[in-house]
């Protein structure tokens, strides 16, 4: 061997040693989770740290509730859902928010359907749908799946947005461990149906992703928000784990420019660059139950406003991260200032600038009259929202719950009363083919509920011939 040969040989050999010792530099962190954040976040995020020499990520892709226990029993320093905490023995784990993905909703690559309305979506699940040929495809039952996991992040986020609840039971006898064994099925099944992220199926030619409201999910419509089930991922650890300082560093460089590139590359969106998205959260929620005609479970709702929208947006889908508590001792320390007695209980309808897709959302709401000159943005609001699309009635609101005709304050938001007058004259209407309650409310300018209430329906079946008011009286 010449002289020359052998000293490249060395030279080789000590770079490989060095750039061994780097990577092996950090601790090793064990990830355990569902598959929709392994595939989206961490997988590849998790090859740009090791990349770094920071240390060495241990993947174990299976579901979100096998992640969750190992992060709380010690034997994962970190787990992925696509949910937020819910509660209970989940309280003592922290979930932070990486990225905003898109729920969606697939099926065979051949089935000539290619968008459901959020009402349709609903009565799938509920089981009110069960024949493909009500929603513009073959005369064939819907072969609906789901993952079998309790908790699961993609059904949870998916049935909490259409239901109200995320533990809402659903007619999918299919059942599977993960999404991606769904996926898998549904490549198999010219008649299933079947939710995942858009993340995941992006580039999957097998399955065919339906539009919703005719609006096609991609990284563009889930940052304007024009794709309503837009949902975050997150990466859960647990504050007592002796790993605390080496997990905070990773969960930390997912933020970074390096990962967010990652992120760009899966069709997600970083979360800090979703901050509107946080803010019209509760719009959208709100938006989509009452087109279903479902509602929220008591304390399933994320606050509509805080101050200066700090405390929304990290409460909404990140109410126990330490950013989260910070604004909520903010919030605390504003609120212990004393209150002006004449603004108590004033009771109103909020209307708020919101994106095409949000258009005409009304949401009933406490709080004060006249934020600019009262130094405060909402102290507290409650949402129980339905969609309008008429002008603002007439009628105002007072500073009790009792209706009145005062002019609203010039304010940064528009005020109406939540109550409006009766037309003059009874009115009826008969349902067409095809017409849904939603879409009647929208033609005669009123509320869901209100027709509901009018014509004593529970639900928000209608039948074709069916007579129904359309009016107060």
């Amino acid at each position: 061997m010449s002289f020359r040969l052998a000293r490249l040989l060395s030279v080789a050999l000590i770079g490989t040693c060095v750039t061994t010792v780097a990577i092996a530099a950090g601790p090793t962190l064990v990830w355990r989770g569902d598959v929709t954040t392994a595939r989206g976040v961490v997988t590849d995020v998790a090859k740009a740290w090791e990349k770094s020499g920071k240390g060495k990520i241990e993947l174990q892709s299976f579901n979100t509730a096998s992640g969750l226990e190992a992060v709380a029993s010690g034997t994962a320093d970190l787990a992925g859902s696509a949910r937020g905490s819910a509660g209970g023995a989940e309280s003592n784990l922290e979930f932070t928010p990486v990225a905003w993905d898109a729920l969606v909703v697939i099926t065979y690559p051949s089935n000539p359907v290619n968008s459901l309305t959020l009402s349709q979506l609903h009565d799938i699940y509920y089981g009110k749908i069960t024949n493909w040929k009500d929603v513009g495809g073959k005369d064939e039952l819907i072969n609906v799946y789901a993952v079998a996991s309790p908790g699961d992040g993609v059904e949870h986020s998916l049935r909490r947005l259409l239901f109200g609840r995320g533990n809402q039971p659903v007619a999918a006898p299919r059942l599977y461990v993960n999404t991606a064994k769904l996926e898998e099925a549904v490549t198999l099944d010219p008649k299933s149906l079947g939710a995942t992220t858009l993340a995941g199926v992006h580039n999957n030619r097998k399955v065919k992703i339906l539009k919703i409201d005719d609006v096609a999910p991609s990284s563009g419509t889930i940052a304007s928000g024009a794709y309503s089930l837009f949902t975050p991922l997150y990466l859960i650890t647990n504050a007592n784990s002796p790993k605390a300082a080496e997990i905070k560093a990773f969960v930390d460089f997912v933020s970074s420019d390096a990962a967010k590139s990652v992120l760009r590359s899966h069709q997600l969106i970083p979360y800090a660059d979703g901050a509107s998205l946080v803010a019209m959260d509760s719009s959208r929620r709100a938006k989509i139950l009452a087109e279903v005609g479902a509602r929220p479970s008591a304390g399933n709702e994320t606050p509509l406003s805080a101050p200066g929208a700090t405390l929304a947006a990290r409460a909404a889908v990140a109410p126990t991260s330490a950013l989260t508590q910070q604004a909520k001792q903010a919030v605390e320390a504003r609120n212990a200032k004393k209150e002006e007695p004449q603004l108590a209980g004033v009771t109103g309808s909020v209307e708020a600038n919101t994106p095409p897709s949000l258009k005409g959302v009304h949401g009933e709401a406490m709080t004060v009259s006249n934020a600019s000159a009262h130094g405060v943005d909402f102290a507290k609001v409650t949402s129980d929202v339905f969609v309008s699309y008429d002008k603002p009635l007439k009628n105002k609101p007072s500073h009790s719950p009792k209706e009145s005709t005062s002019k609203p304050a010039k304010d940064s938001g528009k005020v109406t009363a939540t109550t409006s007058k009766p037309s003059a004259a009874s009115k009826t209407y008969t349902v067409g083919s095809g017409e849904t309650l939603y879409s009647i409310a929208k033609k005669h300018s009123v509320d869901v509920a209100q027709l509901r209430n009018w014509n004593h329906i529970k639900d928000n079946t209608v039948h074709q011939g069916q007579v129904l008011r359309v009016s107060s009286r």
